[in-house]
């Protein structure tokens, strides 16, 4: 029997900002990478690159730092990158542009942490919503290219949210898995279940936080 095609999606989170850790800047635009961000993406490209089955699409969420973010990969495999909006980041609703340091004084904080599944953000969008949408449009987005290899420039709590899913981790536990600016995780369908075949994957064991 023939060995099943795997399609294999990279989520590549952008790399990092100003306010990366600082402050919980949601969709608002205007916020570009920092130099280290920059730094962070091309050598994700970098080793993109160098993998024997290139990718054959880049996807990317349509805020600026995600879209500078997919600028080396474009370059480095002579791609366009293609818009996602199901590759946004979380609809933040009132707690868009706070401060991180801010957040956690208040009490839902705690809900956010160890049970995430039970909190919608004030007039945004709920962990629930945001795992189903960012499952949706991986699942879309690979049936699209069967048998390839692609890359999707998302942002940590989407990709967070999708490679806990595929784990068939619970939402609630979401938390448990860091997703480091700049970093690869890999997924890969065809053969059943989607299988995650690394995590959090970074050129500098530095970035790592």
């Amino acid at each position: 029997m023939a060995k099943p095609s795997l399609t294999t999606v990279l989520l590549v989170r952008h790399g990092a900002t100003t306010t990366t850790g600082s402050i919980l800047p949601g969709r608002a635009a205007g916020l570009h990478l920092s130099e280290r961000g920059r730094a962070q993406a091309d050598r994700a490209a970098e080793s993109v690159a160098g993998l024997d089955r290139a990718p054959v699409a880049l996807y990317v969420s349509p805020l600026e730092r995600t879209r500078e973010t997919a600028a080396p990969f474009a370059r480095a495999l002579n791609l366009k990158a293609r818009v996602s909006r199901g590759l946004l980041e979380c609809d933040f609703g009132d707690w868009t542009g706070r401060s991180l340091a801010s957040l956690r004084r208040r009490s839902e904080w705690r809900t956010v942490q160890h049970a995430p599944s039970a909190f919608r953000f004030p007039n945004g969008e709920s962990f629930a919503e945001m795992q189903r949408r960012i499952w949706v449009t991986i699942e879309d987005l690979a049936a699209r290219h069967r048998g390839e290899t692609i890359l999707c420039v998302s942002h940590a709590d989407p990709i967070k949210a999708a490679v806990t899913y595929a784990q068939g981790v619970p939402l609630d536990l979401f938390q448990r898995t860091v997703i480091s600016p700049g970093s690869i995780s890999a997924l890969a369908f065809g053969g059943g279940a989607p299988m995650v075949l690394c995590v959090n994957r970074t050129a500098n064991l530095g970035e790592i936080s």
